[in-house]
């Protein structure tokens, strides 16, 4: 099995707790068990310090919701899978059709899974350590010859946008927006540089499972693991809500663009549950011949890294595709509780 774990974990205890105003909590109790109710409110998104795409800074207000409090597990999964017979994206060959241009001996059922080069290799050249590897899927998530076994309670990877949402929709829930699911990271610290306040390891604490040591070849493990790690092996935040950061990113439902809105001046005019642009603006500019749209994703995973990928922040964000799965990127799901306000799908 390809998972490693450097050390037993000791007990975790939770992240710094926000003063909660009750009355913006979701009414009722939970629709569905390990869920976690998320304040309603305004808070400022985005960041102007450290990547230009979460620039810039800016206030949205977003009502309460219930949010799972972990990240899909690979038993939920398998159960979605077993009662509906669904098939992922990586299970599936791709349609010449959909990829003009492409090599017809890359067009087989996989998906991305990372390799760790033996040494140093240039930053700037991610097919160093990505390869589209056949076989790859939710099930094997290293290569055909790799299980989930004893992976119960890990993020299911290898999962599409599509596959995000259409389990999101066999359990009767939602996929969160772009600003819903940074309001839930946050945890009530409105401003911090972390899920858990300003430092990235507190007291010597890692608080999230991500990469510490030089990105993509020397993984020191410092926290513990080497890929992926249980759902509930780092401290919750302060709404409760566990692995926000690192592990997996998480799918968002909003369309990318390479930028924040600016902030509006007025408190009149903060926006109220926003999504992302449209469809169409979220092609690729580098890649022009290719119109496949893509979805932001969200928390970062635990390839990211100080020398590399330093998006282990509720700020940070970055865009995938939406025929795109990989060995770093899972989802979880929300439930909206009030009328008229649920943010419109993309088309």
């Amino acid at each position: 099995m390809t998972h490693i774990a450097a050390r037993e974990l000791t007990p975790r205890e939770p992240a710094p707790q926000p003063t909660l105003d009750l009355t913006s909590f979701p009414p009722g109790a939970a629709p569905f068990p390990a869920m976690v109710a998320v304040l309603g409110g305004t808070y400022r998104m985005g960041s102007d310090h450290h990547y230009p795409e979460e620039a810039p800074a800016h206030r949205v207000t977003v009502d309460g919701f219930w949010m799972d409090q972990y990240p899909v597990t690979n038993e939920e999964f398998a159960r979605f899978v077993e009662e509906t017979g669904h098939v992922t994206f990586a299970e599936i060959p791709p349609d010449p059709a959909d990829y003009p241009g492409a090599r017809p001996e890359m067009l087989y059922a996989g998906s991305l899974v990372f390799r760790k080069p033996a040494v140093h290799v240039d930053l700037r050249d991610a097919s160093r350590w990505w390869t589209f590897m056949r076989g790859a899927q939710w099930r094997h998530p290293y290569g055909p010859q790799t299980t989930i076994r004893g992976l119960e309670r890990y993020p299911v990877v290898h999962v599409a946008y599509r596959d995000a949402e259409a389990f999101a929709t066999w359990a009767g829930k939602e996929l969160p927006t772009e600003a819903e699911w940074e309001r839930a990271a946050r945890g009530g610290l409105d401003g911090a540089e972390y899920a858990w306040g300003e430092e990235l390891t507190p007291h010597g604490r890692h608080m999230a499972n991500t990469w510490q040591g030089e990105f993509p070849f020397k993984n020191a493990r410092a926290d513990g693991f080497d890929v992926t790690s249980p759902v509930d092996a780092f401290p919750p935040n302060g709404y409760g809500l566990s692995d926000m950061i690192g592990n997996v990113w998480e799918w968002t439902t909003d369309w990318y663009q390479p930028r924040h809105p600016a902030e509006r001046e007025k408190a009149c005019c903060i926006p109220r549950n926003p999504r992302g642009a449209r469809a169409e603006r979220s092609y690729d500019p580098g890649q022009p011949e290719v119109r496949i749209p893509r979805k932001v994703l969200k928390g970062g995973s635990h390839l990211c890294a100080p020398n590399y990928c330093r998006r282990y922040r509720p700020a940070a964000r970055f865009p995938e595709p939406v025929d795109t799965s990989t060995c770093h990127v899972g989802f979880r799901c929300i439930v909206r509780v009030t009328t008229g306000t649920t943010p419109p799908k993309g088309p």
